[in-house]
């Protein structure tokens, strides 16, 4: 009876022992052994890593960031960009241009007339009426309005035109004749390409042609001219 005892107990002892090995086996990633222990745990012979490369593996793990630990830490820091206004931005590009600029004579700078032109653009571009007919070699338009939309009509649209005129822009000729509430503009071209394209574009487009009006608001902003022009 004696023999059976000790055979069942040493028989318990190996199931324990081979159950600890089995687990050493099937959790590798289980770090909360040391790596003395897993080398005892693991069967004679079976040690594919030696201690300084199981150590090496535990300081690599225990030096990892949680996921989530540093959330926002890569996040790119942005400014704004947009003004908020056009005007307002268009004013903030030249001052910036005269800042930069260490020959800007700051005694004459103007940025109210510019300020006062950028209104006059407003009025024109929103809320000016526009009623164009076609003609021979080109466009027509009446453009009218009252109030400070009439006066902005008045100074910007002959002014535009007399640039159109100056610069032969496109091989277009433009001229102009005031209206009791307005201006009326005609533009014609030789070309009839460009009698399509003057067609196509109508009055603001017209307008918006060429780049001198970016050219006029750093003269304005220098006090190199009046929005008056």
């Amino acid at each position: 009876m004696f023999s059976t005892r000790k055979l069942f107990a040493t028989a318990a002892v190996l199931v324990v022992v081979a159950s600890g090995v089995a687990l050493a086996e099937t959790t590798p990633g289980d770090h909360s052994m040391g790596p003395d222990h897993m080398q005892q745990t693991m069967p004679s012979g079976q040690h594919p890593m030696g201690p300084d490369h199981m150590q090496e593996m535990m300081r690599h793990h225990q030096g990892m960031t949680p996921m989530g630990a540093h959330a926002g830490m890569h996040a790119t820091a942005t400014v704004p960009t947009l003004p908020g206004q056009d005007a307002f931005g268009a004013i903030q590009e030249i001052v910036g241009i005269l800042d930069a600029d260490p020959k800007t004579d700051w005694t004459k700078v103007d940025l109210e007339g510019l300020r006062q032109h950028l209104i006059d653009m407003n009025e024109v571009t929103l809320k000016a009426a526009a009623a164009a007919k076609p003609v021979d070699g080109g466009l027509e338009i009446a453009v009218t309005g009252s109030g400070r939309t009439l006066a902005a009509i008045q100074r910007m649209v002959p002014a535009d035109a007399a640039e159109v005129e100056r610069t032969h822009l496109n091989g277009w000729s433009a001229k102009t004749a005031m209206l009791p509430d307005g201006v009326r503009l005609t533009v014609t071209a030789h070309d009839p390409a460009e009698v399509a394209h003057i067609r196509g574009l109508g009055f603001i487009g017209i307008l918006a042609s060429g780049t001198h009006h970016q050219l006029h608001h750093l003269a304005m902003a220098r006090g190199e001219m009046s929005h008056m022009h």
